[in-house]
């Protein structure tokens, strides 16, 4: 746990979650909502929040606060604008599914040298701040962008704040991240959109629906201008994805309708899930943040697989 206070911009599923979970290690936390009606949840659980933008910067600015923007990219420019006038100094993450469309927001309005992207990979189905929990980042991997830009002492504040949330620290370059996500996240999206709305066109289908249409559509619940948002802001990758799998699905076809067994698909899911089961997650225990090429270091180490579980030394600090 650190001292630095933590101001939360948005207090949705995400948000909330973070609130609550920074507040029980015992970080200073304060946030914001445009809406009121959040605003007095929160303040009814016992939080410091308020619909007073300019307010909680001015707050944040003074206590040098890291700021998490938790709100949909879309919204992301009314706020970083903002922030700009008011709290330009303080260090900057977010948790958005999507990492270059923020760095392009974050760079627009000139606030990329205090920025360090982040992406918890947790959620459920539901939205809003009663859906928040404490414990929702407890051993989920958080993505923290180890892009050319970022600041060494910027990226251990929030490799810190993850951790005090319970979440293990996957290093990651933003492109790689997004193309990945594209992958386990975006994609199942739009294939549990069509899976349910395909189970939907036949009338028994409901009714004989179990585990296998219920864990295949679960993310379809999801509030759908949520869903929107991420998808489209990462088009280019999740494009890529969605072509591998209609191409996969097309051979699948292909054989049914040519009485050909579907081994191909088959094997190749099932083969894949297997390596999932058995990946391994190392501990990143040896590189010091800001040494020479610790970015291309943690870039690597995330991209095989290796987490940080307990804080990394950065270079200059004791201990």
């Amino acid at each position: 746990m650190t001292n630095t206070p933590v101001c939360v911009l948005g207090l949705g599923l995400i948000g909330g979650s973070l609130m609550r979970a920074a507040a029980g290690a015992g970080r200073e936390v304060f946030g914001y909502n445009r809406s009121l009606e959040a605003v007095q949840a929160a303040r009814a659980d016992g939080f410091d929040t308020t619909e007073d933008l300019d307010a909680v910067l001015r707050r944040a600015a003074e206590g040098n606060a890291l700021i998490v923007l938790a709100v949909p990219v879309p919204a992301l420019g009314r706020l970083l604008a903002h922030i700009r006038d008011v709290a330009s100094g303080c260090p900057l993450t977010d948790v958005t599914s999507v990492k270059g469309a923020v760095l392009d927001e974050v760079r627009a309005v000139g606030l990329l040298d205090r920025f360090v992207g982040g992406h918890p990979m947790a959620g459920t189905a539901h939205s809003g701040w009663a859906a928040g929990t404490a414990e929702l980042f407890v051993g989920a991997p958080w993505v923290v962008s180890v892009d050319d830009h970022v600041d060494p002492e910027v990226w251990a504040l929030v490799m810190n704040l993850a951790l005090d949330c319970g979440a293990v620290v996957v290093p990651a370059r933003s492109e790689e991240h997004d193309a990945a996500a594209a992958t386990i996240s975006h994609l199942p999206h739009l294939l549990a959109e069509a899976l349910a709305a395909t189970a939907g066109e036949v009338p028994l289908a409901f009714a004989l629906a179990a585990g296998s249409f219920r864990d295949g559509t679960r993310v379809a619940a999801t509030a759908p201008d949520l869903v929107r948002a991420m998808c489209e802001a990462n088009a280019t990758h999740l494009l890529t994805a969605l072509d591998r799998t209609l191409n996969l699905l097309n051979h699948a076809r292909d054989a049914l309708s040519q009485d050909k067994p579907l081994t191909d698909l088959v094997d190749l899911g099932h083969a894949a899930r297997i390596r999932y089961d058995s990946f391994p997650r190392p501990e990143i225990v040896t590189t010091v943040i800001g040494e020479d090429r610790w970015r291309e270091e943690l870039a690597a180490a995330g991209r095989s697989g290796g987490v940080i579980r307990s804080a990394l030394r950065v270079r200059g600090s004791r201990g």
